[in-house]
């Protein structure tokens, strides 16, 4: 059944909502035995939800995924050796290394929102509002797990400041100005400091998050200009915008904004990152879901409204942090707002 007809079926029939699981059942000792969405009907709805949700996951897709049981995980990683560059003497065992591993764990929490359907509502809208509040939610409940994903990993320890366009060097988010803003040769820095920190690459490259505030001033430098002459190639990555110095650009409005007080002016995260730089956890069976529920199961006894929703859990973690660099800087394309 395709789109179109599964729409239509909606709207002529009138169905009445359910819920998408079975193992809600139990929730509600009242609940009817019929359930009038048919399996295909459910599938379009979740993936409605889902492809909406997808669409938002900027930093997600980055991210190193693990599922698991139970609300909390531990990461391992392995302390790295020292090279062997002095020979051994003959006869003489070398005193070697210890080996050691570094823990890192992390707790998920849960989310979701959910809205209210009048009966009127559902009985005399022209559109159909159970499509229309499953796109929307889905595009919310996608904004709300790549937002806690970017809260995370912006709050990692290494950082560098634009400097002003003089040169002059700025050593906190206090110090910037209107003329600290991201440049192609601090881009080249930042690949010169992961590289020095051995981060490795994904699929070949170093990523950059920027807003589109940041972005426009970078866009609009000669260098950027000059370069995309003659090297402009397909994008790989969502939201991707480009590339240079190694890095592939990608622009996301839910880059971090911080507003830096007196003058009111915005200040911006841009993110520089290799392979694996953080992890992103969700238990098994709670991922992002539509819960959907009658009128005649929650509207009470004049079943006067239903309820459409999604709810999901989550927990993001900075695996390591010699692979993750934070820029901050200004915009001369920006308001108080963005």
């Amino acid at each position: 059944m395709n789109k179109t007809s599964i729409i239509s079926s909606i709207l002529i029939a009138k169905i009445n909502l359910q819920l998408f699981s079975a193992s809600e059942a139990t929730l509600s000792p009242n609940k009817t035995s019929q359930n009038s969405m048919s399996p295909s009907m459910k599938t379009f709805y979740d993936t409605a939800l889902l492809e909406n949700a997808r669409d938002a996951l900027i930093f997600d897709q980055f991210a190193e995924h693990q599922k698991i049981h139970g609300n909390s995980v531990e990461f391992r990683k392995f302390d790295t050796f020292p090279l062997a560059l002095t020979p051994i003497t003959e006869g003489v065992t070398p005193t070697g290394q210890s080996f050691g591993m570094t823990r890192i764990t992390a707790d998920t929490t849960q989310h979701g929102d959910y809205v209210t359907v009048t009966d009127r509502l559902e009985y005399e809208a022209y559109d159909d509002i159970i499509y229309g509040a499953t796109t929307e939610m889905g595009a919310a409940g996608g904004k709300t797990k790549d937002v806690l994903t970017r809260n995370v990993i912006t709050a990692g320890n290494s950082v560098a400041y634009a400097p002003t366009s003089a040169g002059v060097e700025v050593t906190s988010r206090a110090g910037l100005s209107d003329t600290c803003l991201l440049t192609p040769a601090l881009i080249n820095r930042a690949r010169t400091w992961l590289v020095k920190n051995n981060a490795p690459k994904i699929n070949g490259w170093f990523v950059c998050i920027l807003h589109p505030s940041v972005a426009e001033d970078f866009r609009n430098s000669a260098e950027w200009k000059e370069y995309h002459k003659y090297n402009d190639t397909a994008p790989i990555f969502k939201g991707e915008i480009g590339e240079m110095h190694g890095f592939r650009f990608i622009e996301s409005n839910l880059a971090k904004v911080h507003d830096r007080g007196a003058n009111n002016k915005p200040s911006y995260d841009t993110l520089c990152f290799g392979a694996k730089a953080f992890g992103v956890i969700e238990p098994e069976n709670e991922s992002m879901r539509m819960i959907i529920k009658d009128k005649k199961e929650i509207g009470g006894p004049l079943e006067l409204y239903s309820t459409i929703g999604y709810k999901f859990s989550h927990a993001a973690i900075i695996l390591y942090q010699e692979r993750l660099l934070r820029i901050e800087s200004c915009s001369s394309y920006s308001d108080p707002e963005n």
